[in-house]
């Protein structure tokens, strides 16, 4: 007796459900995007019970005839693709053929649906995927589908859902997703009754995201202004200094309007948000890409929420390209803001050390106490920056007379920035808060800095900039130490091993999948060097082959520029503050340290004053 047999249609469906209706989240993604392949102007959805008792959307799109509304219901029946070269070019959100008939195949299902010119439409009603009825329908143009009871004859997969609240939440993410890719449709979300989203055509991305969740973020977000390269077009918004997350839910991407996922892009962001991101922090983000649809493929997943790229590294390197350009620009000093220093000479503010007499290893990286100006990539244009100081222990007071902030009709000529642009706020430095806090005065209102993550921030940059030049330098050990690999790893090590050469590790290979390590960088210090190597390593395959050297050490600079960096109850003084002023902001970044936290915040008047009661809140 044979052992293979055919499954039956009904139990195919079920299987392919499976695969297609993970969860009511899943059924809204399929049904919606159907919709907007359809021209639709207005969706609505509407979900009860998490989406397990019912979900039902409603569009205006161009509706179907008989013949097509009983088609559509069949396995492997689409109206996306015809030849194998359109499955290679898919320029639609539906193609698979197999949503409409898995999903009935689970549930009550109910489909109606009138074309424009129609005197009337047709309804259809599957229960189980089994056709119940198919009559006349007298609704509006568009299509209306019912799915009632999910899940119903299918237990095992039923008792996996988890509680209504967090299904919905599922539904709520898949539905504001889609309504950030489409501004200008309006869309409609309706739970249990109530109206939960009602989101009217916006003229543009920002506009729906201001909408959706609220002028806070939205005043938060940089532009990525767009980008094209090597075929592919990258803008959108990015969350400014500070703004982040602790999961990827706010980091949208977007691909020619499809919500996908990728390693590339996941690479390519984190690349491009370098040292402006905490560690274990992800960055707010609605990226959009687009590009010829012939140059990645959408066919690899069954939910569609993955894309496969013939060409990732130059995904990677214009994302990356595209986040940076638009981080610098926006830590780019003030326009007007002036810098210049009428009072004595400042110190240069020198690295800190562990002790007077610094060790060897610290020598080497030391900077001088004369004022080092190594030039770093690609640097903020110097815009003068004029602070008006006032030292409270200042033994000659009348040098240190404090100033009226000047407006900005009085405010001196400068030669440095264009005519034509109008002046900002000056500062004005007033103190000092417990050894760390800096506080300036400017005419939006408060301005504090963190004058650890302030260093931080410039010697970071002055230590990168010398790696760049002329590598990592580093120290001999005394016993070799052997690091083993995997047969991958090994060929990925031997590959690179110039690029290890310029972090400061010297590694040859040592026999099969080993390599002896005898040489590390000179600041490195962690409990486990096999360990690090191991990361390293890593970095190695997600690093595109256009990726810096030095891109690879810098947790190794952060950790010294930290170390070096002066701290808390170091007390610095008026001029020393100066210099750290001046120096930061010719850093590229100098609104966040290294590690990602803040260098600057503001408290603007209007936030004070509600505070102090003295504006509504």
């Amino acid at each position: 007796m044979s052992k293979i047999r055919i499954l039956s249609d009904a139990l195919a469906s079920q299987v392919a459900a499976g695969e297609v209706v993970e969860r009511p989240a899943a059924v809204i993604r399929e049904l919606v995007e159907n919709s907007l392949d359809a021209g639709a102007a207005h969706v609505t959805v509407e979900v009860q019970r998490g989406g397990t008792a019912l979900m039902r959307i409603t569009d205006d799109g161009c509706g179907m005839d008989r013949e097509d509304a009983l088609l559509c219901m069949e396995r492997h029946a689409t109206s996306k693709i015809r030849t194998k070269e359109d499955l290679a070019a898919i320029a639609t959100f539906g193609f698979r053929g197999e949503a409409l008939p898995s999903i009935a195949s689970v549930s009550r299902f109910r489909l109606a649906t009138r074309e424009k010119e129609a005197l009337s439409g047709t309804e259809i009603e599957i229960t189980g995927g089994k056709l119940a009825n198919v009559k006349d329908h007298g609704g509006n143009q568009g299509t209306i589908i019912e799915v009632r009871s999910l899940f119903f004859n299918v237990p095992a997969r039923r008792k996996f859902l988890r509680t209504e609240a967090t299904e919905y939440s599922h539904i709520e993410n898949q539905f504001r997703t889609h309504a950030i890719a489409n501004p200008k449709v309006t869309f409609t979300l309706i739970r249990d009754g109530g109206v939960a989203y009602h989101l009217p055509g916006a003229q543009n991305v920002l506009e729906r995201i201001r909408g959706l969740a609220g002028d806070e973020l939205a005043n938060r977000l940089i532009e990525v202004e767009r980008l094209e390269a090597q075929g592919i077009a990258v803008w959108g918004y990015i969350g400014g200094p500070g703004l982040s997350r602790s999961n990827r839910q706010q980091q949208l991407t977007f691909l020619n309007g499809r919500p996908i996922e990728s390693q590339p892009i996941n690479y390519g962001l984190r690349e491009g948000f370098h040292t402006s991101l905490m560690k274990g922090q992800y960055p707010v983000t609605f990226l959009f890409l687009e590009m010829a649809a012939e140059a990645f493929d959408i066919n690899v997943h069954p939910a569609k929420k993955e894309v496969r790229f013939h060409d990732g590294f130059s995904i990677r390197d214009v994302v990356a390209k595209a986040v940076k350009r638009a981080l610098e620009t926006a830590n780019k000093l003030p326009e007007g803001l002036q810098s210049t220093v009428t009072r004595v000479p400042r110190p240069a503010l020198q690295l800190r050390t562990e002790s007077n007499v610094p060790t060897p290893t610290q020598q080497a990286f030391i900077l001088p106490a004369v004022p080092l100006r190594i030039p770093v990539a690609n640097p903020a244009p110097r815009i003068p920056f004029q602070t008006t100081i006032i030292e409270p222990d200042q033994t000659e007071p009348e040098k240190y007379t404090p100033q009226p902030i000047p407006k900005h009709e009085e405010a001196p000529e400068i030669k440095a920035a264009p005519p034509a642009k109008p002046a900002t706020p000056t500062f004005r430095i007033i103190g000092i808060l417990h050894r760390l806090y800096v506080l300036m005065e400017s005419t939006e209102g408060l301005v504090l800095m963190d004058q650890h993550a302030a260093h931080e921030r410039v010697n970071f940059e002055k230590i990168r900039a010398a790696m760049e030049a002329g590598g990592v330098p580093s120290q001999r050990l005394l016993m070799p130490l052997m690091l083993q690999t995997s047969p991958r790893d090994a060929d990925i090590l031997k590959r690179n091993l110039d690029t290890l050469t310029r972090l400061g590790i010297e590694a040859e290979p040592f026999g099969p999948n080993t390599f002896k390590i005898e040489a590390l960088p000179t600041f490195l210090k962690v409990d486990d060097p096999l360990a690090w190597l191991d990361r390293v390593i890593e970095e190695l395959q997600s690093l595109s082959s256009k990726s810096s050297a030095v891109r690879l050490g810098e947790d190794i600079i952060v950790m010294s520029a930290c170390r070096h960096s002066v701290k808390a109850n170091d007390k610095l003084s008026i001029p020393e503050v100066q210099a750290l002023l001046e120096d930061l902001f010719a850093c590229e970044m100098p609104y966040c340290c290294p590690h990602g936290r803040p260098t600057l915040i503001q408290m603007s008047m209007g936030e004070l004053e509600r505070k102090f009661g003295r504006a509504a809140p």
